[in-house]
């Protein structure tokens, strides 16, 4: 017999969830970005509005896991390399934002006759921008690795830091402190764990991954990512320093070894989870009839914090160099009040410190004004780059024009029109060797450990992943490929792996190899442009379709084939070396830009004239050839028709290929990539 258990938190969770995804939904049908939804559904459901969710602290115990989650998939897609690169970013543009906006309230605080301790402790709740929602929305939109997006981390990370000083000048503002021996015993274990860390990261957990990755078990890569991601939060927990800064710093480690990028697609859709219910707990914080009664109040507020921090940061990164274009770019996203300083604001409360002096009104204003700002985040990031380029045109354009970003040098190197080869099995290894041969680009995703340390020791680019994640694939630069070529036999992968490529590159050719003959049907009803067969003529026909689409000539792709078939296969046997006969003298332009595409049901280009699409206007894409049937029309003009299963070739850039996926993509996206976000 079954004991019924009461879960009293149970219907909060539930209304919690039921409401995230009503307003989710709605903002996704509005193109509202989903953060704001989450806020205004937290609004709605918290104890100022409808009061469907009361337990606030249930709600922010939950909250904590999200921005640990947050952090620590914002440190996988860092590395250590990459923090040094901006270490001026952080520690001088950081700590000039932070010095300077406290500076400021206090300067401001002084000429208005109130406290100066006051003063700087409402300076340090004004200086904490979002990290959360920053880096959330800049995760989401692939802008992470953008100058903007680097610079608005440097600050972010000087900003964590900073928290541990100010939760420690807390009480000697409030004339409650400890001795100045605590404070430096509290900052040493702060810097000899952070320290301890970054050895860790270096040696030992990328050996720990490696030892894990080779058990071939996913469950327990998993649990084993998510006991780093905890576990060092837990231990920069122990030495005074923010779960935050602990879970970025678990992410760096991570980023270290090269499983990361897997890592980083597993633990995706918990953080997806539990930063909803961040946002949404942010949003519970807010009292709307507060806002009611004081709504020019609160606005004045905002607008000179906006201000205030626009300015202030903006100023802070063009002393280092930068050019107005990203500075100002940068000090716009910046320029919201942070989710720590609530936790701040508590510290002060209970040290009996209030914002501005004001008591419960100067908590309840904080509490608004913060919010407020939150909410319009999204909109500060989609207009910083016009608020970039806006001032770029006035005399102040000539701040750091001759200085080059971290990103001009030693930028991610980019892929286009190349190849992604899945598996480094025989066929994989042989086709591989041959790219390398024929100069064509191209990057290799494996999930077997071993495959992936012999890439990796021969210079062959290499993703450690599963695939059928989209992640995985976008971390391929699958956006700006010409080709997908599927060379591992997994009959129930394989599907999966076309359907989400095929979402996320409408323009992709992708060519898959099957065992028997009887598997061909499932994989063009996938979404397979070729699928290759028998054993034996794999590798061959899968080198030749490839060179096809490279427009190398048919006659000289036969001869390479009938010199493979008349030494029974020995070339693709033996040594790469003995592949002699296959270096091809480059490749041309118009090989490399050239695509083909099917038109799919449900895409926005079936039933549209080429005029309607726009193409060559918009996309600076050329339309060649449409294939219908047996019939091929050479240069259709703008009145042509487009049907349901027409066959296009195009010549552009890949990028330009990129931009206009939509215009190819099915509506509605395969199961597959549903599940995985």
């Amino acid at each position: 017999m079954f004991l019924a258990v009461s879960l009293p938190f149970l219907n909060e969770i539930v209304a919690l969830f039921l409401v995230s995804v009503v307003i989710a939904f709605l903002c996704y049908k509005i193109k509202l970005v989903p953060i704001v939804g989450f806020l205004i559904a937290g609004v709605i459901i918290g104890p100022n509005a409808l009061g469907l969710v009361q337990d606030q602290e249930l709600v922010d115990m939950l909250a904590e896991i999200g921005i640990i989650l947050l952090l620590f998939t914002i440190g996988i897609e860092f590395s250590l390399e990459k923090l040094a690169r901006i270490k001026n970013a952080i520690f001088i543009g950081g700590g000039l934002q932070v010095l300077l906006t406290v500076a400021s309230v206090l300067g401001i605080f002084i000429l208005l006759n109130i406290n100066w301790k006051i003063g700087i402790y409402t300076g340090f709740l004004v200086a904490l921008s979002s990290t959360a929602i920053i880096l959330g929305l800049l995760s989401e939109q692939n802008k992470t690795d953008t100058p903007v997006g680097r610079l608005s981390l440097a600050v972010l990370i000087f900003q964590d830091f900073a928290i541990i000083a100010m939760v420690l000048l807390v009480p000697l503002l409030s004339g409650e402190s400890g001795s100045t021996v605590d404070i430096l015993i509290v900052l040493g274990k702060a810097v000899l764990l952070i320290i301890g860390i970054i050895l860790l990261a270096r040696k030992v957990v990328p050996w720990i991954l490696d030892k894990v990755a080779q058990t071939r078990r996913q469950e327990l890569f998993l649990l084993t990512v998510m006991a780093i991601c905890f576990g060092t939060a837990a231990l920069t927990n122990l030495a005074d320093v923010s779960l935050a800064l602990g879970a970025f710093l678990a992410g760096l480690v991570v980023s270290e070894s090269h499983y990361s990028d897997h890592a980083l697609s597993e633990i995706l859709p918990l953080k997806t989870i539990f930063n909803a219910v961040f946002f949404v707990s942010v949003g519970m914080l807010l009292d709307v009839t507060f806002v009611l009664e004081y709504p020019l109040l609160l606005l004045g507020i905002a607008s000179g914090v906006l201000v205030l921090k626009f300015i202030l940061s903006s100023v802070s990164l063009l002393v280092l160099g930068y050019p107005i274009r990203v500075a100002a770019a940068s000090g716009i996203v910046l320029a919201q009040i942070g989710e720590f300083s609530f936790v701040l604001e508590r510290a002060g409360r209970n040290a009996g410190l209030d914002p501005g002096g004001f008591g419960e009104l100067g908590s309840q204003m904080f509490i608004a004004v913060s919010v407020i700002l939150m909410l319009l985040t999204p909109l500060f990031l989609s207009i910083s780059p016009k608020v970039g380029e806006l001032l770029s045109k006035t005399p102040l354009k000539r701040i750091g024009e001759k200085r080059k970003t971290d990103s001009d040098s030693k930028a991610k190197v980019e892929l286009e029109d190349h190849v992604i080869l899945v598996g480094y099995g025989p066929a994989g290894r042989n086709l591989a060797g041959i790219f390398k041969e024929v100069n064509i680009p191209f990057i290799v995703i494996e999930m077997n450990p071993r495959s992936v340390n012999e890439m990796k020791e021969n210079g062959i680019n290499t993703i450690y992943g599963d695939a059928t994640r989209a992640p995985i694939l976008e971390h391929a630069q699958i956006q700006n490929a010409k080709l997908c070529v599927i060379a591992i036999n997994d009959l129930d992968a394989n599907p999966r792996i076309i359907k989400v490529a095929r979402y996320l590159n409408p323009t992709l050719q992708i060519i898959v190899r099957t065992r028997y003959l009887s598997q061909a049907e499932a994989m063009e009803q996938a979404g397979a442009d070729t699928v290759v067969p028998e054993e034996m003529e794999t590798t061959v026909r899968l080198f030749s379709t490839v060179l096809k689409a490279y427009m190398i000539p048919d006659e000289e792709i036969e001869q390479h084939i009938r010199e493979l078939r008349a030494e029974d296969y020995q070339i693709m046997r033996g040594s790469i070396q003995e592949a002699h006969l296959m270096v091809l003298q480059g490749l041309d332009e118009e090989g490399l830009h050239t695509r083909a595409v099917v038109v799919r049901e449900g895409s926005f280009a079936a039933d549209k004239t080429l005029a309607e699409l726009k193409l060559r206007n918009e996309f600076e894409i050329t339309v060649l050839t449409v294939q219908r049937g047996d019939k091929n029309t050479g240069n259709p003009d703008g009145a042509f028709q487009l049907k349901a299963g027409d066959r296009l070739v195009m010549v552009g850039l890949a990028s330009r290929f990129a931009d206009a996926a939509e215009v190819f993509r099915e509506e509605k996206p395969p199961i597959e990539f549903e599940e995985e976000f």
